[in-house]
């Protein structure tokens, strides 16, 4: 009888056991949870709380009621959005301007983090770091200025060269089919320089060594740039890429509103904006919410494919 006591009390000693092996982990590190503890606390209070917001994308949210009596409506305001006449033409635009912007856009700090380090002159490499980081700390409003002062019918300088040449001036902010291009060439000038600081931190982490083998066997700065630079850059390249993909009807509201006029709507309206119109100005904040949930879901099942993909092809992932 003994032996079954004794037999019996040893599982129940083995999670206190853990607990406490696990509770002196942390007061041994306390000063690591410590440090980690505003992160925890900014994530909970700012992304996780706000979350339970979303419940009014499934109520007609009335704002002075709140969300604990407004009326529930199931998914009324998804049927709404689903009907919107068009609604083609918001998925549309939000995706071509997305796979542009990872077309053009998202190589171009790649490529310029590639060609910094090429750079030997410290001197000159500093001040081109330095003239490409600044448009990133300029508002979107002064980037429109700047657009506004170059690509303008009456004063910008694209137009008068134009015109001192022969030509027609071109109303370039005002036709459609140069909407698209002005944001992406908007975006690589504000943001090349910034979103190049990672990849030339992964070039910094590549050990010298490789790069001292590679040209005792004879290969040149374009082998050494295929064997040993793009190799190192890969994991930073793939994990952004999949950030990328997964915020795809993501575009930024402030940009695409500010560069759009009635005359770009046709390729220039997106998701964001007409959350904006219908959701803000409509004062539908159900509606905005469930476009919002829309994106959410639709940007977490591309992410999902897109890491599966990359795993099976490169073995880089986020999880």
């Amino acid at each position: 009888m003994n032996t079954q006591t004794t037999t019996a009390a040893v599982p129940k000693a083995a999670p206190q056991a853990g607990f406490v092996r696990t509770l002196k982990f942390v007061v041994r590190h306390r000063a690591l949870y410590f440090m980690l503890a505003p992160g925890m606390l900014y994530f909970l209070v700012f992304k996780y709380v706000p979350l339970l917001g979303s419940v009014i994308a499934f109520q007609d949210y009335n704002i002075f009621k709140g969300f604990l009596e407004s009326e529930w409506v199931g998914f009324k305001w998804f049927e709404e959005f689903f009907t919107y006449p068009n609604l083609k033409r918001l998925i549309v635009n939000t995706l071509l301007i997305s796979f542009y912007q990872i077309l053009f856009a998202f190589p171009a700090p790649i490529l310029l983090a590639v060609l910094l380090n090429e750079v030997r002159n410290m001197a000159f490499k500093r001040f081109v770091q330095t003239v490409v980081y600044l448009p990133h700390f300029l508002s979107w409003t002064i980037v429109f200025g700047f657009v506004y002062m170059l690509l303008s019918v009456q004063t910008g300088l694209v137009n008068q060269a134009i015109q001192a040449m022969g030509g027609e001036p071109v109303s370039f902010l005002q036709k459609a089919e140069y909407f698209r291009t002005i944001i992406i060439a908007s975006g690589i000038w504000k943001e090349m320089g910034w979103s190049a600081i990672i990849f030339l931190a992964a070039i910094a982490g590549i050990s010298p060594s490789l790069y001292e083998a590679a040209r005792i066997d004879g290969a040149n700065r374009w082998k050494q740039f295929v064997h040993v630079t793009l190799p190192g850059l890969l994991p930073a390249i793939m994990i952004l890429l999949l950030l990328k993909i997964g915020h795809i009807m993501d575009l930024g509201f402030e940009q695409i509103y500010l560069f759009l006029n009635p005359l770009t709507l046709s390729t220039g309206d997106v998701l964001d904006t007409y959350a904006y119109r219908a959701g803000i100005l409509g004062g539908k904040y159900s509606l905005t919410t469930a476009i919002g949930l829309f994106k959410s879901v639709i940007g977490f099942l591309l992410l999902v494919v897109a890491n599966r993909a990359s795993k099976a092809t490169t073995g880089e992932g986020i999880y």
